[in-house]
């Protein structure tokens, strides 16, 4: 699971909240830059499930730091357990017993005892967000039904959640691809979103899940059509 902080002279925006026993990396990463959690200005939310608000809540109480999603995904980040999917996770730790890892760590994490945390539903496709480093939403539906991808045009980087990641949860499968059916809504509208994700003819791409792709986005498109969705 990846947070990302970006940077900018008047402050930091988070792209994601994680999970929670990864605030002690957030502290590590911010000590990095000179900076406190009080220098993070909000956060953006790619989508509302459990593993990507987890440390939203501690920054709403702590330090007043709002998180920011998509009007689509705004119940799901309240409850960000409660989502549809189109297969059962039961079957996939022995159909992919290399995944029992992945999911061990998430676990360890704190991705049994997630809070909900109650987002602006402000994030609009193509509008930039008003947070250090002005990034622009691309509403990218079918992980969730208000999944976003965020842009950095002049960095020639994308935040891409889980549209597309290099690492599957749920099969421990590598490079880039879909998450699993799982935990995904709708399989062919991801596929779809897939092209958004394209246009942007961004440089780097940054997952919800994985390393970083410096191939750009468009290799990485390709990729994951290649590799489909378990």
């Amino acid at each position: 699971m990846n947070c990302y902080l970006i940077q900018a002279d008047d402050g930091l925006t988070l792209v994601d909240g994680g999970l929670p026993d990864m605030w002690r990396l957030l502290a590590c990463a911010l000590r990095s830059l000179d900076a406190e959690p009080e220098d993070i200005r909000a956060v953006l939310l790619t989508h509302g499930h459990f593993d990507h608000v987890g440390m939203c809540e501690r920054l709403l109480r702590d330090y007043h730091r709002r998180s920011h999603v998509h009007e689509a995904d705004r119940e799901l980040a309240q409850h960000p357990y409660r989502y549809r999917r189109q297969r059962s996770p039961l079957g996939y730790p022995l159909r992919y017993p290399k995944a029992l890892m992945t999911l061990g760590a998430m676990a360890a994490a704190g991705a049994l005892w997630v809070e909900g945390v109650k987002a602006k539903p402000d994030v609009r496709p193509g509008e930039p967000m008003e947070v250090p480093g002005s990034p622009v939403p691309i509403w990218t539906p079918g992980h969730t039904d208000g999944h976003c991808a965020f842009h950095l045009p002049e960095r020639g980087v994308l935040f891409t959640g889980d549209a597309l990641v290099t690492l599957d949860p749920y099969t421990g499968l590598t490079d880039p691809r879909l998450v699993a059916r799982a935990a995904t809504r709708d399989v062919e509208a991801n596929i779809v979103s897939l092209r958004k994700l394209a246009a942007t003819n961004a440089g780097i791409v940054l997952p919800g899940h994985g390393l970083p792709f410096k191939e750009g986005v468009r290799a990485a498109v390709q990729a994951a059509l290649r590799a489909g969705a378990r």
